[in-house]
């Protein structure tokens, strides 16, 4: 997928928050360690960097919602950031996004810190972010 198709599906995905642009996807899919997982229905791009892996974001399609996509990448990304060598996983997700905190939470992620009014919101105050982590066995 090019960057353009990602910032796409992103802004697909993405309708409360600001989605990211061609040129961040492609910025950060030149960083060393990046990991691009999926398809034009859902994908994850993190990072694993020494012994720490990063989801930075997981997206799917409304249209392919409810079937299983997230967790099949989530799982993926576990495989491949540990044997890159990652022994912890770490993730942000907005404390409004319930869908995804119960996602995450099914994988085994438990938040680890809280941070107040991260995300503005269009028409609504800002949200908090949470940041989830778990080990990797």
């Amino acid at each position: 997928m090019t960057p353009d198709d990602l910032a796409r599906l992103h802004a697909a995905a993405f309708t409360q928050d600001r989605p990211w642009s061609a040129a961040e996807f492609a910025s950060l899919l030149s960083l060393p360690g990046t990991l691009l997982l999926g398809d034009a229905r859902a994908i994850l791009l993190g990072r694993v960097t020494l012994d720490e892996a990063e989801v930075l974001t997981l997206a799917t399609d409304p249209v392919h919602r409810r079937q299983g996509l997230a967790s099949a990448l989530l799982l993926r990304f576990h495989e491949e950031a540990q044997a890159q060598g990652a022994t912890r996983a770490f993730l942000e997700v907005a404390e409004d996004n319930l869908p995804a905190r119960a996602l995450y939470a099914a994988h085994g992620y438990a938040e680890a810190v809280r941070r107040r009014a991260y995300y503005a919101r269009k028409d609504a105050p800002a949200v908090a972010a949470l940041v989830l982590s778990r080990d990797l066995p």
